[in-house]
């Protein structure tokens, strides 16, 4: 079996299930007791948030845990609009970003806000200078980003930064969801960044966990209220086991994160130079430095992408359309309709989607796969 799906989640990492079930045996308290038990658990989540933030070269009391990228999205964005509506209703995003930025702008244009989508060009990438066009005096956010979950543009975060240098009363939010262990811990440390959204299962910690990083000083409203856990910002009882799994996969995940790197770029590279010889299949994405290493997306002419997924899961080999969130709806991929891309290219778009333990035998495998399906569906595609 081969997993070419990590975009939508990764396995989760045997050290991380184990220090899930040893944590769950061995810390059964909730953090928030006076007893000796709460007391345990609660140095195991502190001890936790500490490792995490060391990771990411932030300070523990920047660091809220919460149950993944939507609902980090969904705070930073709904959190800053509440916070700083005394100071104005205007915020700005992409055109291109995930479903979790994209619903929670269209719920806050019902509630009366105003919102600046920018465009992106034909390679899914916002030019810095709408940025600039489009900021105001009643400006309270900027949401863009890191990179792209469905053709694996990396955004100009650094150049997004250096704008907003001048706005230093806008919040700027950062979707790493797709970034972490991608190469980007430099641009996602600019001193600039506000507050990033960090999602666990992406990088083989449990489902339902992630955190934000938020910058000391930054202020945002709870969307969840309650018992006054998180700094009173996001309340109900932590999940330690979850937590202390999650800081384990982060660890690893980032061991050798300039390695790790190099291998899915070759990996994808492999993959790329080969089914880009067929006449029929267009690469949405590129072998650019300013693409990520680890997403592939691209189409076969005349055949829908979700044939080509089921096509390939007869060989064992599991990927996807574009994003996870919307291939089962059929949904048309957003990014690929900002980018202009052909209707009929767009559907028949599928994405492969790497981690550090994938091999480039496997993607021989692939290829062996592809050329067998190519030639399957050939008669379907249009004459040259």
């Amino acid at each position: 079996m081969i997993y070419f799906d990590n975009s939508a989640t990764t396995k989760i990492d045997p050290a991380a299930l184990d220090t899930y079930n040893k944590v769950s045996e061995n810390f059964a308290g909730n953090p928030s007791s006076l007893h000796a038990l709460g007391d345990k658990a609660y140095q195991m989540l502190e001890g936790a948030r500490k490792q995490i933030a060391d990771l990411i070269q932030a300070k523990p009391d920047e660091i809220f845990f919460t149950s993944g990228g939507t609902e980090g999205d969904n705070w930073v964005v709904k959190g800053t609009a509440i916070e700083k509506r005394p100071f104005g209703k205007h915020l700005i995003t992409t055109q291109v970003e995930h479903p979790a930025i994209i619903n929670s702008m269209k719920q806050l244009e019902s509630l009366g806000f105003d919102v600046t989508y920018l465009p992106v060009d034909h390679r899914g990438f916002i030019n810095p200078d709408d940025l600039k066009a489009a900021l105001r005096d009643d400006t309270i956010l900027v949401s863009v980003m890191a990179v792209n979950n469905e053709v694996g543009a990396m955004q100009p975060i650094d150049a997004v930064a250096d704008i907003l240098k001048d706005y230093p009363t806008v919040h700027f939010h950062v979707d790493a969801v797709q970034a972490i262990g991608k190469g980007l811990m430099k641009s996602l440390r600019n001193p600039r960044i506000d507050f990033i959204t960090f999602s666990g299962h992406k990088f083989h910690a449990p489902r339902g966990t992630g955190f934000i990083y938020a910058k000391e000083g930054k202020h945002i409203a709870p969307l969840l209220t309650g018992g006054g856990q998180e700094q009173n910002l996001r309340s109900g009882t932590e999940n330690t086991p979850a937590v202390a799994a999650m800081a384990k996969a982060l660890r690893l995940h980032l061991e050798d994160e300039a390695g790790n790197v190099k291998k899915q770029a070759a990996i994808r590279q492999r993959i790329a130079e080969h089914v880009q010889q067929f006449p029929n299949v267009h690469l949405f994405s590129e072998l650019a430095p300013d693409f990520a290493p680890h997403i592939l997306c691209f189409a076969i002419r005349g055949v829908r992408g979700e044939t080509i997924v089921h096509a390939f899961e007869q060989y064992q080999i599991y990927i996807s359309t574009t994003s996870a969130c919307s291939s089962k709806k059929g949904t048309e991929s957003s990014t690929l309709a900002a980018m202009h891309a052909d209707p009929h290219l767009a559907t028949s778009a599928i994405r492969v989607s790497l981690d550090e333990n994938n091999t480039l035998a496997e993607a021989d495998e692939f290829n062996a796969a592809f050329d067998k399906i190519y030639k399957q569906f050939e008669k379907l595609m249009p004459k040259e």
